[in-house]
């Protein structure tokens, strides 16, 4: 086993891409050496030349001492075949995503590395255990799953296989570390952490589109602006590539045995089959001119005759503080225990649609429309039902942007979109947690890191509230008839106790 401390620790890595680049360039900078192979004539010597350009760029902004960044170049050599590795005490493997491509280069390696050698692969979806099986010491082999662009994504997935030895996970977290990164611990199962964790926030979005409830642009304004997304999901999908993003939400399903909770879009399918990337090929969700979205404008503010806004009863703190706003704005309101014959309703439900608060309150449906409370700071989704006339959807949208709110309208939809996409979220961490997959802490970490969300799920779930996210999951559960929104028990239970999402199991 190596010690992931000294000084003359060598490492090699096979695959001179983008990926393998990008570890080379923090391993020579934690001063280790490297030794860097590929299958194409050239590529090693490109991908030195490369990381020695960047180096030298990071010096001259003044975020690199030059003399470190010469060491470090220093430091980085082309291995020619992969024999040149046999002095090796840690080989990564960046290859092809390709799973009989990586077993055949395991074969080959344990022909000519050490006994003592660990063998890493950074794959990002497929099994470590069936990789590490093509090995006569499967012991010895691990995940080490670093994300693009390495340098900048300072967090690292260490998995442990089902047959790898305690120590080599120890070993990586160490090392991970050592090259600047933060390490996060994880037993083998599909999507590890970040890709699994991911499933959630693409697919219910896609889904949501699917249903007709909002269009894309819609999705990507209320997850950004009402929730705190730095990029939508469909911003997300165009700057992955659905050339990515779509095989890796097939495999994760397809690994998992068809869960519901991971299953695929077929707009993402048919996007794909019509060479819809992203910004790689200039269009996706989204045009891109000169690297640009060109997104549509938010549609403009309806001229809608002044109505009195009737709010609906209810126990969250969103109704004050929705009154004392429309108030503040001069908006006409109606005081009454019930509505007016001429008022709009205004319902303010959690899981549930439109049709269903509305029915539940003896309410006009096509008098009604519905208003996401649990994100209303600067961003209204305003739901209506089937049948609201046009007249009282655009009262109420006039109304709501002269509190100084931005609206985006949508069709009935229990859950909204934020509710029903963040339950997912927080649900599907749960169950990461609940399988014992990573720890509460590196799965939230690992999140933040990774995925760049604006807290952790858990930590989301916790500012929603375990019992909210689990009402909202039994209402939409109970609308769709779906195991897709079947809680997990982790989250049943810190509901019930009234605790952390975040609290572990001794």
């Amino acid at each position: 086993m190596f010690d992931p401390n000294r000084n003359d620790l060598v490492l090699g890595i096979v695959g001179a891409g983008l990926m393998g680049r990008g570890i080379a360039q923090i391993a020579a900078q934690a001063g280790l050496k490297v030794l860097l192979h590929d299958a194409r004539a050239d590529a090693a010597t490109e991908a030195c030349e490369s990381v020695g350009l960047t180096l030298s760029a990071l010096a001259a902004k003044g975020k690199l001492d030059p003399a470190a960044a010469s060491a470090a170049a220093a430091r980085i050599s082309v291995a020619d075949t992969l024999r040149q590795l046999a002095a090796c005490d840690i080989v990564i493997e960046a290859i092809v995503e390709k799973l009989d491509a990586k077993r055949e280069l395991f074969e080959r390696l344990e022909a000519v590395v050490g006994g003592d050698c660990v063998l890493v692969t950074n794959t990002s979806s497929l099994a470590v255990t069936r990789i590490a099986a093509a090995c006569r010491q499967p012991e010895r082999v691990a995940g080490f799953h670093f994300f693009s662009p390495v340098p900048l994504m300072k967090i690292v997935e260490v998995i442990d296989g089902v047959l790898t030895a305690p120590a080599v996970g120890d070993a990586l977290m160490a090392l991970a570390r050592r090259m600047g990164h933060t390490p996060v611990r994880a037993k083998d199962t599909p999507g590890f952490i970040v890709n699994h964790a991911g499933r959630g926030y693409l697919t219910e979005s896609l889904r949501i589109v699917g249903e007709g409830i909002a269009d894309f642009p819609a999705v990507d304004r209320i997850l950004r602006s009402a929730v705190g997304f730095r990029l939508g999901p469909f911003e997300l999908l165009d700057l992955t590539g659905l050339d990515v993003s779509h095989p890796v939400m097939e495999s994760i399903y397809d690994q998992y045995y068809q869960e519901p909770r991971y299953r695929p879009s077929p707009i993402a399918r048919q996007r794909l089959a019509a060479g819809l990337l992203g910004r790689k090929s200039g269009r996706g969700f989204y045009t891109y001119v000169e690297g640009k979205a060109l997104a549509p404008a938010q549609p403009a503010v309806p001229a809608a005759e002044p109505v009195p806004l009737w709010i609906a009863p209810c126990a969250l703190p969103a109704r004050d503080a929705l009154l004392a706003r429309l108030e503040a704005a001069g908006v006409a309101l109606d005081g009454g225990e019930r509505p007016a014959a001429g008022s709009v309703c205004i319902v303010l439900p959690l899981g549930e649609d439109t049709t269903t608060a509305a029915l539940a309150l003896g309410l006009d449906a096509t008098h009604t429309v519905a208003v996401d409370p649990l994100f209303l700071s600067a961003h209204a989704t305003l739901m209506t039902t089937p049948v609201t006339t046009a007249k009282v959807r655009d009262a109420a949208w006039a109304a709501l942007a002269a509190s100084g709110l931005a609206v985006d309208v949508i069709h009935d939809s229990s859950g909204f979109v934020a509710q029903r996409v963040l339950a997912m979220i927080v649900n599907i961490a749960c169950d990461i947690a609940q399988q014992r997959v990573a720890t509460a802490e590196d799965i939230d970490r690992a999140v933040t890191l990774g995925l760049g969300y604006p807290k952790g799920p858990l930590a989301l779930g916790d500012a929603l509230g375990a019992a909210t996210v689990l009402q909202i999951l039994d209402a939409l559960h109970g609308f769709y008839r779906d195991p897709r929104y079947r809680p997990s028990p982790w989250l049943i239970r810190r509901a019930r106790l009234g605790v952390s999402l975040l609290t572990p199991e001794n």
